[in-house]
């Protein structure tokens, strides 16, 4: 059983609106209050040549990856903080707090505590105009399907691609972009944290549409031989770039560098590459 499938017992308790989304949405009088919280594991989720500082940043980024991916600006970030070894704490927290001075928000406390192996878990809370909130449904026939940066560049320094090792040490939450495209009216928009090609599934499930991707345009790692670029590019793991639908009336959005890969079809839940179907997989917890 994955993550996705256990969703099924949320949605029974809370709602099926309730979990389509990155962060769970407050309407508080003219704003909308956007919340999120994400949980790291020290074996699961960490490379061992990681140091604290970067545990803490990508906490954190984590979080803010899921505000950006609702148009919302970020405002505070909480971080709790389970730990094999009280002398980590130090490097965690400023890493956290040099990802919000970075990227928006600031770290306004948390929660301490001994645990066997080193857990994580960032609480962002950020604010959005209801008119530029930006949610994953939305997206309709005809809309330009788009990414910012590169897919597959975490998985790629993952493997050993020494060029892209930053990106899975100290990914950069796309919060500037994601304001940016939210106040240009585009349609639908999520984080790509689980993969280029589960993201696109994920979307196509929630506005009963299918996506139809050209290879020529989807941008690849460099430095990786084919096929693994395109593989990587698809099914790769712990990007925090966003996926987004778009009128094409919209596109250009002015300051977010992004690529046209696709379009949004008539055909639910058939998502191909060049007329391919593509394989439903990408990052998933599985029990």
């Amino acid at each position: 059983m994955d993550d996705r499938a256990l969703l099924a017992t949320v949605r029974s308790v809370i709602g099926d609106g309730a979990v389509e989304d990155d962060c769970a949405v407050v309407s508080c009088g003219d704003r909308c209050l956007v919340l999120t919280t994400d949980m790291l594991h020290e074996t699961t989720d960490f490379p061992r040549d990681m140091t604290d500082w970067q545990r803490g940043w990508m906490a954190a980024a984590v979080s803010l990856s899921d505000i950006a991916s609702m148009g919302a600006e970020p405002v505070v970030l909480l971080l709790a903080a389970g730990l094999d070894d009280p002398a980590r704490l130090a490097g965690i927290t400023r890493g956290a707090a040099d990802c919000c001075a970075r990227h928006g928000g600031r770290l306004a406390g948390g929660d301490i505590d001994r645990h066997d192996e080193l857990t994580l878990v960032s609480t962002a809370l950020g604010w959005c105009d209801p008119r530029h909130l930006v949610r994953r449904r939305g997206a309709r026939p005809g809309d330009l399907v788009c990414v910012t940066g590169v897919p597959g560049r975490a998985e790629a320094g993952l493997l050993g691609h020494g060029c892209h090792r930053l990106a899975l040490l100290e990914p950069q939450p796309r919060v500037a972009e994601g304001r940016r495209l939210g106040l240009a009216g585009i349609s639908a928009m999520m984080d790509l944290s689980d993969g280029l090609a589960l993201s696109l599934y994920d979307l196509a499930a929630v506005n009963g549409v299918g996506f139809a991707i050209s290879g020529d345009a989807l941008p690849r790692p460099g430095g990786v031989p084919e096929p693994g670029a395109t593989a990587l590019a698809l099914y790769g793991g712990g990007d925090f770039e966003l996926l987004f639908c778009c009128p094409p009336s919209v596109y250009p959005v002015p300051g977010v560098a992004c690529t046209v890969i696709g379009t949004v079809t008539a055909e639910p839940g058939r998502v191909t590459i060049d007329g391919a179907a593509i394989e439903r997989r990408g990052y998933e917890h599985r029990w």
